[in-house]
């Protein structure tokens, strides 16, 4: 049953009630001054698709069309959901960090992720009416843990800290891609809400990238077990890009509210019909400059890390549910297939080889707590 709420200070008493639920401790995770924050429009003009050249729309009775109303509700509910459940994800790990700095880093990943949904949730109560607010009720209410969020990665368990690093590496980087196309949308209070979240993800994408750097420079960690991760984590991240020929992302860039990644410095002409493959595409060109640059710490090259195909492993687009290698060949054979995932994918002594190791003094290379001062 989702809760009814009249405004947004009831919803701020419900986020409260969320943190409870998922047992977050007391402390500075629950001391910090939530805010929904707006940076400058940077173009005060809708910058592409049927309306471009126009205002954006300052609120939503300025949205010429119920149908685009109602896909700006659908991309802000989403964007909403990931950020609850990547705390809901990640909350396990206080109990265990290596460091005080990781520590220190995980309640800054976590705090900027619930303000991201309090962002999420003031656009939702504060311009959509009734049905706004019982959505951003709904963000609450849907668990992880149960398997309830609306997006797949955000289903999935985050049971150690090199689970995390992988997480934040490559999950929370297909959020950098998606809030910025949703910085040009054509509703100013959606796009000026992405600079200061952009800011804060760039933390987070920093953490994951200089987590995984330090584990490979000590070398404790299997890079084979490293390689598991990455293709646990790698195929849900590129379902996050959506279904491929994409009506919804065709008509989302026609009605101006969601641009391309590269859409300020692109002066081509999209094609409409594959926008999610191009941002996929993007995506995937630069992980694998990140991979690449963590194969500079590991000496041996049949032991170097990879990024997986496309079409491995996905439940979402063309591939879904299809029998693939992570070199992108086809098995026919359902039992061979299952066979073959378990040779790449975690299996359960992975997690306890995981777990093993980060009990180990210098698994990970050191980090003073001060240093995120600097």
């Amino acid at each position: 049953m989702v809760r009814k709420l009249n405004n947004f200070d009831e919803w701020i008493d419900y986020f409260r009630y969320w943190q409870d639920g998922i047992g977050l401790p007391q402390g500075d995770l629950r001391s910090f001054n939530f805010e929904a924050k707006f940076g400058d429009q940077d173009v005060p003009h809708i910058e592409f698709g049927h309306y471009k050249g126009q205002r954006k729309w300052p609120t939503v009775m300025h949205i010429p069309d119920q149908r685009i109303r109602d896909a700006l509700l659908n991309l802000i509910v989403y964007q909403g959901d990931t950020e609850f459940a990547s705390v809901e994800q990640q909350r396990n790990l206080l109990t265990h960090a290596p460091s005080d700095y990781d520590l220190l880093a995980l309640m800054r990943v976590m705090t900027e992720e619930m303000r991201h949904g309090w962002q999420m949730s003031y656009l939702l109560c504060s311009h959509f009416g009734d049905e706004g607010k019982r959505e951003a009720a709904k963000l609450l209410e849907r668990r992880a843990d149960e398997g309830e969020r609306l997006l797949g990665s955000f289903n999935e368990l985050v049971d150690n800290w090199l689970d995390f690093f992988t997480y934040t590496q490559f999950i929370d980087r297909d959020g950098k891609f998606q809030l910025t196309m949703l910085s040009t949308s054509a509703f100013d209070p959606l796009s000026r809400s992405m600079n200061p979240m952009l800011k804060e993800e760039s933390f987070h994408l920093g953490t994951g990238n200089n987590g995984l750097i330090r584990i490979v420079k000590a070398g404790k960690m299997p890079p084979e077990v490293m390689q598991r991760f990455f293709y646990k984590w790698i195929p849900t991240a590129f379902d996050l890009f959506g279904t491929d020929n994409s009506s919804s992302a065709h008509w989302a860039y026609v009605w101006g509210l969601k641009g391309r990644y590269d859409e300020r410095d692109n002066q081509g002409e999209p094609d409409k019909a594959k926008l999610n493959e191009y941002s996929r595409d993007l995506y995937r060109q630069e992980i694998t400059k990140l991979v690449e640059r963590l194969n500079m710490f590991i000496p041996e090259r049949e032991r170097w890390l990879r990024v997986p195909d496309t079409k491995f492993n996905r439940n979402i687009g063309v591939y879904a549910h299809q029998r693939y290698t992570v070199d992108g060949e086809p098995i026919d054979d359902v039992a061979k297939y299952q066979a073959y995932l378990k040779t790449v994918l975690p299996q359960p002594e992975h997690y306890q080889i995981v777990h093993d190791i980060e009990k180990e003094p210098g698994w990970i290379e050191s980090k003073k707590a001060d240093s995120l001062l600097k």
